[in-house]
């Protein structure tokens, strides 16, 4: 039983991206898929709205299956409005921020803390580059700020930072940041280092799928480790049941 937390459609390939999820929900037996619409680097409102429809859509055509990240720009005005009508009319369960800005960015605090009010999650991209760091890419030490000034928001680190060894040191003291597994394929042993680290309960199922992942990379990389059954059901589902759908 898996829940893919790290999902995509893309504006303009809706379709394909739904059909590769539902293959991959149907073939390794997903429990739920966490979906995020994604266009352009520096997103309009329009865009946004655009997108948000489609993962709603997704929603609303398979409601047991999918779950919603909200995607926002915090540079817009409106971004609580666009916040509150994914949570209350859309059914969205949490936020995604991609990079539209860094996440310690002044500009995101409204969101964090009406998450951290309503014990909603936070997807964060995150990733940490040797060439080509996009302009508002944010890196563990952001994700770490952020952590710090708002302890109580549930903040889902993905990637693990980009380059792990880097992008998790960073949170290892932040209790309220996990991290999903998916995009990172750097060397063998980079999900135990993150076990090793962080604790297995911080650790999240995750592919970055469509465009930026797979499944069967990802659960192979699960079921080379060393784990038990349990351990790995960790990984698959429990934390994810836990971190993104407790408290709510």
């Amino acid at each position: 039983m898996i829940i893919d937390t790290h999902t995509h459609l893309w504006l303009g390939r809706e379709k394909e991206c739904r059909e590769a999820i539902l293959r991959a929900a149907e073939e390794y037996g997903y429990l739920r898929a966490g979906v995020s619409t994604l266009y352009s680097e520096l997103p309009s409102e329009e865009e946004i709205t655009a997108c948000n429809k489609a993962t709603a859509d997704f929603i609303r055509n398979y409601p047991e299956l999918i779950f919603g990240w909200c995607y926002l720009n915090p540079r817009h005005k409106n971004t609580l409005d666009v916040l509150k009508r994914g949570l209350e009319e859309q059914r969205m369960t949490g936020v995604k921020l991609w990079i539209a800005t860094l996440c310690d960015d002044p500009a995101v605090d409204p969101i964090a803390e009406y998450c951290s009010e309503h014990h909603i999650p936070v997807l964060i991209h995150a990733l940490d580059k040797t060439v080509g760091q996009m302009k508002y890419e944010s890196k563990g030490i952001h994700v770490r700020n952020l952590a710090k000034r708002f302890p109580e928001l549930k903040i889902l680190m993905a990637h693990m930072g980009g380059n792990e060894y880097t992008g998790i040191k960073p949170i290892i003291d932040c209790p309220n940041v996990s991290v999903d597994l998916c995009g990172v394929v750097h060397r063998a042993d980079s999900l135990e280092y993150a076990i090793e680290r962080l604790g297995i309960d911080r650790i999240l199922y995750g592919t970055d799928m469509v465009g930026g992942g797979a499944f069967w990379n990802n659960i192979g990389r699960v079921e080379a480790l060393e784990l038990s059954a349990e351990e790995k059901a960790q990984i698959y589902h429990k934390n994810a049941e836990t971190f993104i759908f407790g408290g709510r």
